[in-house]
């Protein structure tokens, strides 16, 4: 099953500290080695980096991890799938705008039992059962 790292501060601040131990889950210390994905806020925007090697072993995680990105939300997801393919696509966070500002979404477990309901303009990328109920 996945794991999930959130961050909620009352100041912008990194979570360099805490995503430095979570990310060695991602492949190293856990078996969640089926890609991973860091969303930070800001304002109505994200940034978002996702990646679909493990995050114990990702260049780009090693990027991230050598920044100070200073924020007063985070979210980030290390994946052990359950549904779906190890490809980008399937990284969370997902990362998606309405009403003018961008949503992220990170889901741990399986979803059984979606609705087969029209998704409107909403089509989703990849094919988890975590994208599609988002």
């Amino acid at each position: 099953m996945c794991e999930l790292l959130g961050m909620d501060c009352n100041t912008p601040t990194d979570i360099l500290f805490s995503f430095t131990g979570f990310s060695q889950r991602g492949g190293r210390t856990g078996p969640h080695g089926d890609g991973w994905g860091l969303a930070f806020y800001e304002g109505k925007a994200v940034r978002a980096f996702v990646d679909a090697s493990p995050c114990a072993e990702s260049a780009l995680a090693t990027f991230v991890r050598s920044h100070s990105i200073k924020t007063m939300t985070a979210v980030s997801h290390i994946r052990q799938k359950t549904r779906g393919r190890v490809k980008l696509a399937n990284t969370h966070p997902f990362v998606r705008e309405l009403w003018g500002r961008a949503w992220v979404f990170a889901h741990n477990g399986t979803v059984r039992g979606l609705p087969r309901v029209k998704t409107g303009r909403f089509v989703p990328i990849g094919d988890t059962d975590s994208e599609r109920a988002f």
